[in-house]
């Protein structure tokens, strides 16, 4: 524990407080046990915990967000030195002693304090260091879940991502307690469920969140895919599909981490994805922990979007007359029920709009790979102009929803086109983009009108983004060439409106 006892975030507290009782409580404690990196700190103080909060803020240089005036509640994000993002909340101490406190929290493992004045003694009142050795997932109550039902999620959460068992009564309670998830604010509920996308194993989240019953409030739409049957090359009906990717794109995400183990890509399906698109690790670690809030990556709302892709497919299911199931238009009823899904976790307009795209176009690049080939100059313009940056995404989403698909039943000449394709996308944001996503215009509206004599409307768009698009097919490449277009895109134009 001296480690954590010397962190810089410690030592800046215990000089801000003086003499009032302050405790570190909960997860940093349990992850210091567990020889786990520490990003969470939670501080209980006997009063003026806003107050200590902006303190430490303004040290720091970091961001201060009061949570809850009236229970005197606040955080403060600090991006350390090393790049590492911390939060550090800090909350009135409510109870008579720390230990009547710590009997309130949700799990025995989160029951653990170390006072800051005297931090070489461990308080731990429900034997949560007991449990940490035994990895058992513990409820310090039964009161905890009625208390805020909210705990179901996280205990699922601690579950997965420490490797725990749920103890038998804890289990019970999580069961009984999840329908009372429908009166947790959208706000906490979706921190808490971006804290399962962003971690390991997101796929088993989902099952157990299925298993306790809290899916119906959490990702209900995912309900009415099971037993949504799909014909060859698809093994699975679309629940189990969904889950299969959703497993998948962890395998693919692994892939691009930025500490890379080729002993664990020893398999011909991820060595080939290795080969045809590793060099391309940096610029996809990068991508997928930008972020468009503070509260979540790409990498998280990618997640999301694996879950939704196909979410369309229960109401659009249908059969033809040889028996084969058909899903027409699922992407744009997908990316439908993703967005409102979105807007009922309170996400913000520009991820919604991120995975939105994501969703809708998540079977372009199998298409592509599809027609035989790699994709044309032309076919990767229209690609990003519809997708944008989003179409990184769409690429990453297209690998795991193949790996999906088709799973031991993979054909090695399918995937490799469909790698190859893939590069070929990538190769164009990354390293031509300039030349097949966003050529620089040649033309200009005011320049068009005045050559050819015309007046501003929709037809100046069309003009602008036909030469646009020729240019990025390699068709122009000079001013002269591109006021050739333009005429004959305007004569084209103005021979349809005639024949109408």
């Amino acid at each position: 524990m001296d480690a954590l006892i010397q962190h810089p975030i410690l030592q800046t507290v215990r000089a801000i407080v003086g003499s009032t009782s302050t405790y570190l409580v909960g997860g940093a404690v349990r992850d210091r046990l567990l020889g786990k990196p520490v990003y969470d700190f939670d501080f209980f103080v006997s009063k003026d915990a806003l107050h200590i909060a902006r303190k430490v803020a303004n040290i720091l240089a970091g961001a201060f967000y009061p949570l809850d005036e009236k229970r005197q509640y606040g955080r403060v994000i600090w991006n350390s030195s090393t790049g590492e993002r911390l939060k550090i909340d800090f909350a009135l101490q409510v109870g008579e002693s720390i230990e009547a406190d710590l009997h309130h929290r949700d799990f025995t493992i989160n029951a653990i304090a170390i006072d800051l004045h005297q931090p070489k003694r461990l308080i731990d009142p429900m034997q949560g260091a007991q449990d940490i050795l035994a990895k058992k997932l513990r409820a310090c109550s039964r009161e905890a879940f009625r208390a805020d039902p909210l705990r179901v999620v996280r205990g699922i959460r601690f579950a997965v991502s420490l490797g725990f068992r749920i103890e038998q009564a804890t289990w019970r309670w999580m069961v009984e307690s999840s329908p009372g998830l429908i009166i947790i604010s959208r706000e906490r509920l979706c921190e808490e469920l971006f804290r399962i996308l962003s971690a390991t194993s997101v796929a088993s989240s989902i099952r157990l969140l299925d298993r306790v019953g809290a899916l119906p409030y959490t990702f209900p739409e995912l309900l009415a895919l099971k037993g949504v049957e799909q014909s060859s090359p698809h093994r699975q009906d679309v629940y189990h599909h969904t889950l299969e990717v959703v497993q998948r794109l962890e395998e693919i995400l692994a892939m691009f981490a930025p500490v890379f183990d080729e002993e664990k890509q020893a398999n011909l399906v991820t060595g080939m994805a290795s080969l045809r698109l590793g060099r391309y690790r940096a610029q996809i670690n990068k991508y997928l922990t930008e972020r468009f809030t503070p509260e979540r990556s790409k990498r998280a709302l990618l997640f999301f979007t694996a879950l939704y892709h196909d979410s369309g497919k229960a109401s659009s299911a249908s059969q033809d007359e040889t028996g084969q199931w058909r899903f027409f238009g699922h992407e744009q009823i997908s990316a439908r029920l993703c967005e409102l899904r979105g807007w009922e976790l309170a996400l913000a307009h520009d991820e919604i709009e991120w995975i939105k795209k994501v969703v809708l176009n998540h079977m372009r690049p199998i298409l592509l790979s599809n027609n035989g080939g790699l994709p044309s100059r032309r076919a990767i313009y229209r690609f990003f102009r519809q997708t944008g940056e989003a179409g990184v995404g769409v690429c990453l989403l297209s690998l795991a929803d193949v790996l999906g698909i088709y799973g031991y039943t993979l054909p090695a000449e399918f995937w490799s086109n469909h790698l190859d394709t893939t590069r070929q996308l990538l190769q164009a944001w990354w390293e031509e983009k300039q030349e097949k996503v966003l050529p620089p215009p040649l033309l200009d509206g005011n320049e068009i009108m005045q050559t050819f004599g015309l007046q501003p409307g929709p037809l100046i768009g069309k003009v602008l983004e036909g030469v646009r698009e020729a240019q990025a097919a390699g068709e122009v490449q000079s001013k002269a060439e591109a006021l050739q277009m333009a005429e004959k895109i305007i004569t084209d134009e103005q021979g349809r409106f005639q024949e109408s």
